[in-house]
Order: C-alpha cells, then sequence, then structure tokens
C-alpha cells in the first residue's frame, strides 16, 4: 500500500514538473495513463495542473487540459483561479483562452478579495487589463452586474483596480482604466469614511506619469484620506519633491478632459486621441512654468520637439485654425464640417476643472454655425499631391512641421493656456471656420 502511494505520489509530482517546463508529450503520456491526475493538486498551495499551466504561460497544455472538460474556475488554496494567476504574471494567450473557455471574470480570491482585473491592474499588465474589459463588454457580468460597476469593483480592503494601478506606479493600466470609466476620486475608505484616492497612492509612489494622468481626468488635488492629509502632505512626507511640486493647491489648476465630451454620443476614437495629446502637451506647459526656478526637474517627455523645422513653407499650404491661428486644424465636427484644431476644441468644451453642482451637462455647439456637436472625427488634409490624408495617416515627421504653423494676425491671442474660452459665446454665427468640401476635404457618405 506504502508502495502504491509512492508511486501515485511520483506521477503527480511528474505531471506538474512538466506542465510547469511545457513537455506537452509527457503532459499527454501520464493523463493518458491515469485520467484521475487532473484533480489533483499541490501540497500546500492546492494548485491543480491548470493553475501552474495557466501561471507559466503554457498555452498548449492548457488548451489540452480544457479541452479533457478541466473546470476553467478550479482555484486553489487562497481560492484563486487560473485566470487570476494569469492575469498575474501576464500570460496574455492564457487569459484570452481562458476567457473563451468561459472562465469566470467576477470571482473573488480569499487572499485580498480581489478580482483578476485588480491583478492585472496591480502587477502592470495592461493587454491582460484591456482582454478582461473586452470581455466584460460581451458578457453576462455587464447584464446583471453593469460594466462600470465591474470596473470600478472593490477589494477587501476598499481598492478599486485603479487605485491598485496607482501604488504600483503603472501609468499604461491607469490611463486604460479610466478610459473605460474608473471613478478618479474614489475613496478606498467604506461606510463614509475617507480613505486614500488613487491620486493619494501615485503621490506616495512618486509616479509623476500617473499624477499626470489622473490629474488631466479631474483628481481633486484637495480630497482629505482617512488622516486629513491631502495628495500634497502625502508626496512631502515621502520626498516626492516634483510630484508635491505638481499637487500643491496654490499652483495653477490642471487642465481636464473635457466633462462635456462624456455627452457626445460617438467621439472617434483617432480624434480622441488627438485631444488627449493636446491635452497633455497643455498640462506639460504648466508643469515647466511651475517647476520653473524650482530644484525639481522633469524627466524627458515620451516625445521631443528637437529637431522641429522651423520653415513655414509647408504649413502655409495647410488649413490654420480660424479660432487661434496658430495650429493646423486637426478637428472636424462631423455634421456641419467645420474644422477647428484640438487645443480650440478643448477650450470649446471645458478649459478647467468643472464645477459638479453648476457644470452643464449639455453637449457643447460648434462656434461658427451654432449647431450641437454630436460627432468628433479626425479632419482631413490636403496634400501636396492633391489627394485627400488624414491627420493619422501622416508620417510623424510630416505632422510635426504641419503643426508649426504660421501666425496668420498680428497679435492673435494664443490658445496654449487654453483661458479665452468665455470667447467662443462672441462668436455666434460669424466664425469663418473651415467647411470641408465635398469633392475636396471629405469623403460624404
Amino acid at each position: 500500500m506504502g508502495q502504491g502511494l509512492s508511486c501515485a505520489t511520483s506521477q503527480e509530482n511528474g505531471l506538474f514538473s512538466a506542465v510547469q517546463v511545457g513537455d506537452f508529450e509527457t503532459v499527454e503520456a501520464l493523463l493518458k495513463r491515469d485520467a484521475n491526475l487532473l484533480h489533483h493538486t499541490t501540497v500546500y498551495d492546492r494548485h491543480s495542473a491548470i493553475h501552474i499551466a495557466a501561471a507559466n504561460g503554457q498555452i498548449e497544455i492548457l488548451a489540452m487540459l480544457l479541452e479533457k472538460s478541466m473546470n476553467p474556475d478550479v482555484v486553489n488554496r487562497h481560492k484563486q483561479t487560473p485566470l487570476m494567476l494569469a492575469a498575474m504574471h501576464g500570460k496574455i494567450s492564457c487569459v484570452k483562452k481562458l476567457i473563451e473557455a468561459g472562465a469566470n471574470i467576477l470571482m473573488f480570491d480569499s487572499l485580498h478579495g480581489r478580482t483578476c482585473l485588480h491583478y492585472a491592474a496591480y502587477y502592470g499588465h495592461s493587454d491582460c487589463l484591456q482582454a478582461i474589459l473586452s470581455a466584460a463588454q460581451s458578457s453576462p457580468v455587464a447584464v446583471s452586474w453593469g460594466y462600470v460597476r465591474f470596473v470600478n469593483t472593490r477589494d477587501a480592503r476598499g481598492a478599486t483596480p485603479l487605485h491598485l494601478a496607482a501604488r504600483q506606479r503603472r501609468p499604461d493600466c491607469l490611463h486604460i482604466l479610466l478610459d473605460n470609466g474608473a471613478l478618479v476620486c474614489a475613496s478606498t475608505g467604506g461606510y463614509g469614511c475617507p480613505g486614500s484616492t488613487p491620486l493619494h497612492l501615485a503621490a506616495r509612489g512618486g509616479s509623476l506619469d500617473c499624477i499626470r494622468k489622473l490629474l488631466a481626468w479631474g483628481a481633486d488635488r484637495l480630497q482629505r484620506d482617512a488622516s486629513g492629509r491631502i495628495p500634497y502632505v502625502v508626496a512631502l512626507k515621502h520626498k516626492h519633491g516634483a510630484c508635491a511640486a505638481l499637487l500643491n493647491p496654490s499652483s495653477a489648476e490642471p487642465l481636464v478632459w473635457p466633462a462635456p465630451l462624456k455627452f457626445i454620443s460617438e467621439l472617434n476614437e483617432e480624434a480622441k486621441v488627438l485631444l488627449e495629446q493636446a491635452l497633455m502637451e497643455a498640462n506639460r506647459e504648466r508643469e515647466k512654468n511651475i517647476l520653473k526656478g524650482t530644484a525639481y526637474s522633469l524627466p524627458s517627455p515620451s516625445h521631443s520637439d528637437c529637431g522641429l523645422d522651423d520653415s513655414i513653407s509647408e504649413a502655409s499650404d495647410t488649413e490654420v485654425c480660424c479660432i487661434c491661428f496658430e495650429q493646423i486644424c486637426t478637428i472636424e465636427v462631423q455634421d456641419c464640417g467645420h474644422q477647428m484644431c484640438a487645443q480650440c476644441t478643448l477650450a470649446l468644451c471645458c478649459h478647467n476643472k468643472p464645477n459638479p453642482t453648476t457644470a452643464s451637462l449639455t453637449p457643447p455647439v460648434c462656434p461658427f454655425c451654432r449647431s450641437t456637436i454630436v460627432r468628433l472625427v479626425v479632419a482631413k488634409i490636403k496634400n501636396y499631391d492633391d489627394t485627400d490624408q488624414d491627420i493619422g495617416d501622416m508620417s510623424s515627421s510630416k505632422v510635426r512641421k504641419l503643426r508649426k504653423s504660421r501666425n496668420f494676425c498680428e497679435g492673435s491671442s494664443s490658445f496654449k493656456s487654453l483661458s479665452a474660452v468665455g470667447s467662443f459665446s462672441k462668436m455666434g454665427g460669424r466664425g469663418s471656420g473651415r467647411i470641408a468640401a465635398e469633392n475636396e476635404w471629405i469623403d460624404k457618405p
């Protein structure tokens, strides 16, 4: 009897070792010899073969185990599913395979009360995070729980995936979550007790990139945690000087993603990217002013403006925004065809943090014809071969040159500070914004 137990243990250990290193033939042979090995687990953590395959990215073995009707939601000692382990270790192919097999994305572990979404955000695997969110949009979770509720699911300590991404300095995951409805000012405290916000946690970790994104999405610099501290104080305590300078309530308010844009029924994805880039560039200028003359310096931006061609010959053939006379038109209002630059579009919608008690919930209107803006798209420009081309389709060097536009009138006001939003109300229908001609600028449906 003892010899039989030893033999079974040997086969079990052999299976787990083969799964871990991806020895498909050995795994297949062992399971043919004893199909019950599928239900065996490791002694301490209670990991099954499918847990080990998912954690180590062994997609072929994982697929074979699922074909053998192995439960994709089997749990280990800490109630962790194979999907949680795949998300933890960034094994995107295994994440997708398990989701295809019907793995439950709304299971919670017993260690921290976290879902697979928490794990992907905590460990910074943005591809896994995006795959789980995409699955949530079309799964029963979205119907029964609600998609936004899933995105803001809290763990046992009241932390949402956004809190974990901010705490662990994961700006890419932070952006994905914010883009999918994560609450930027959510507090970790329950029952009305004010806990830490994502901005507090980003300040604690000293992540400038996370702080930039949170501020750009409207995070409140004055919100206090359970100890009564604002994010500025938290950054100072942990000696993150540059972060503290941006979070200082006495410094200029950051520009935020315009609230009215959230009420436009359809925002073209490429147009959204252009608007977000304009927002970050404007905030970057603000950061330079805040940190000027201090001991703190910002890291190099993600894209450098070095080497820009100062010549205006190429820009002179492009349509310049009729509002600021400085930037080329990159955004177009779909129905009326009027075009503006991304900076002026942002100014039109919102130039600073809106007051939630007074902010209008009505969508913005075109400053030229006063029609309601329903859809924003990327404007099409004319290249030198007289052919239409999207801004997004052009080479980056060409776009940079085109952005170096000339100023058409001496003393025209700059919209770099986006502070002249009030002037839009005085324009009425007198604006001469570029209207796309049917045969020249856009393809009519």
